[in-house]
This record gives C-alpha cells, structure tokens and sequence, in this order.
C-alpha cells in the first residue's frame, strides 16, 4: 500500500510524497520545466513497489507553488527548494540511503544542487534529459537572456513544443490538459537563470563524484542526446551508467517503453542502495 502526503516549505512551495509501508529507499524527485511534482505519481508508485519513498517539490512559479506561472525566480531559490525537500525527506526516513532523480530542467536543479553543498548525503543520483545545454536558444537570445531577465522577467521568449514530450498521443493530449502546467513561451527570468547556471557547470560537474546514472531518449527534440553525453563526460564519478534510449522522445519515463525505463532505474537503485 502506497501513502500520499503532502504540504508546504518555509517558502510556501507545495511538496508531496508517495511512500510504502516498508521504505528501503528515498528518492528526491526533480520536475522539468512548466509541469509539476504530480505528474510523477505513475513514477512515484513503481518506485514505491521496490520499496522507494518519493518526494516532489513544485519548483518557484509551477503547479501549486506560489509566484508568476513559469517564472522560477532564481535557480538559488528553486535549488533551495530541493534541498529543504530533501532534509524533510531525510528526516523522515533517517535509516535507509537517499537518491536525487531530476528530469530535464529538473536535471539542471538536480546537477546545481548536487554540485553545490547538499545539506543531507546523497547516495546516487539519476539525470533524465538533463537540461545541460543551450542550442534551443540562439546566441542573441543567450546574450540578451541576462538583460531581459532583469528589466522583463515574465516576457515570454521561448516557445516549446508540447508534442514533443512524448510519442504517445494520450500522454501529450493529458500535458496539454494539465491545468498545472504551463502552455506559454519560456519566461526571460527562467530562461536567464537556465543560462546562466548551464554555462557554469563545466566546472561544477568536475566535482561530482557520486555513482550516476544518465539517461536520453536519441529522438528528443526538447533537449538533445548531446547534454548527457556532456554530463556523461565532464563528471569526475567512477560510478557512471549513460543509456540513451532509442527513439525515445524527450520523457523517457511517459513514453511507451516506459515500464522498460523505469524498471532499468529501479535496477541501478537498487544496485547503490547498499
């Protein structure tokens, strides 16, 4: 039997959780970019089927965090979020290990806070399509990203393609149903502080030296196969399993082989959770 709680941090951000009644496993779970913690409760519920308690935070300006829809405000306060999260999780479940699981935008957070100073140990961490690379935008939007972020923060400046979140019809027709999601173009302020945290994480990733496992779907058009061969290559973990799905589209865990998919991340969790 799986239990659902849920409720606020100090900031106000919604939070909530999905455990079993025999947790062997925690797993800080990181959304993308205009969607929210909920749309991982089919994620949350395999999980809690191996033993795994769940927990999702709605970042700054998504799903039912407070703020401008879409506007993170800062990737300091989104990452902020995460990490109070994970205390509460920790604190709840002090005896067994705890793993970060972040997708796409979701990836950035999850690779900032991993790289910056967690306040609870983490074990392991996975990245799905981490939003580690900035093609999407051309050079004049990344240079005019910044200034726009500060004089027109809730300008919308990039559109994104729903259809390509997922090859299943039905998964698409839900996302673009979803009242918690966010059908607009990519805020300014969001789109700056993405920028601007991707063009420093050469560096930052030098320091991750924790066991991760990276995964893309080769046919995603949101996010390139070429981010997590990024990350794959400038992390400094000795621990590292990057598996790019064929054909996959850019929500490897909502596409049709998703039971493969998340089978494979419960496979690599429970082989680091001892």
């Amino acid at each position: 039997m799986t239990t659902h709680a849920d409720g606020h941090l100090s900031s106000g951000q919604y939070w909530q959780a999905w455990a079993p009644d025999d947790v062997t496993g925690v797993v800080v779970l990181v959304h993308g970019l205009h969607e929210h913690g909920g749309r991982y409760a089919h994620v949350a519920e395999r999980l809690a089927r191996s033993g795994y308690a769940t927990y999702a935070v709605d970042h700054p300006g998504h799903g039912r965090s407070p703020g401008t829809r879409g506007n993170i405000g800062s990737m300091a306060a989104t990452v902020a979020g995460v990490d109070e999260l994970a205390v509460r999780a920790a604190g709840e479940h002090p005896d067994v290990p705890l793993f970060v699981y972040g997708h796409s935008m979701g990836g950035l957070v999850a690779a900032q806070h991993l790289t910056g100073t967690p306040s609870v140990p983490v074990r392991g961490a996975v990245l799905s399509a981490a939003a580690l690379d900035l093609s999407s935008a051309t050079k004049v939007q990344q240079l005019a990203a910044p200034l726009l972020g500060r004089l027109l923060p809730d300008l919308g400046v990039l559109e994104l393609d729903a259809d390509a979140v997922s090859r299943d019809p039905a998964v698409v027709a839900a996302y673009r149903a979803d009242p918690l999601n966010r059908m607009g173009k990519v805020r300014a302020r969001t789109g700056a502080e993405m920028i601007t945290t991707v063009a420093a994480m050469p560096q930052r990733l030098r320091r991750l030296t924790l066991p991760l496992l990276v995964i893309h779907g080769s046919a995603d058009r949101l996010v390139p196969p070429a981010a997590s061969e990024f990350v794959a290559t400038g992390t400094s973990s000795s621990d590292l399993t990057h598996t790019v799905h064929p054909g996959l589209f850019h929500e490897p865990h909502n596409e049709p082989e998703q039971e493969q998919v998340l089978d494979d991340v419960v496979g690599w969790l429970d082989a680091h959770r001892s």
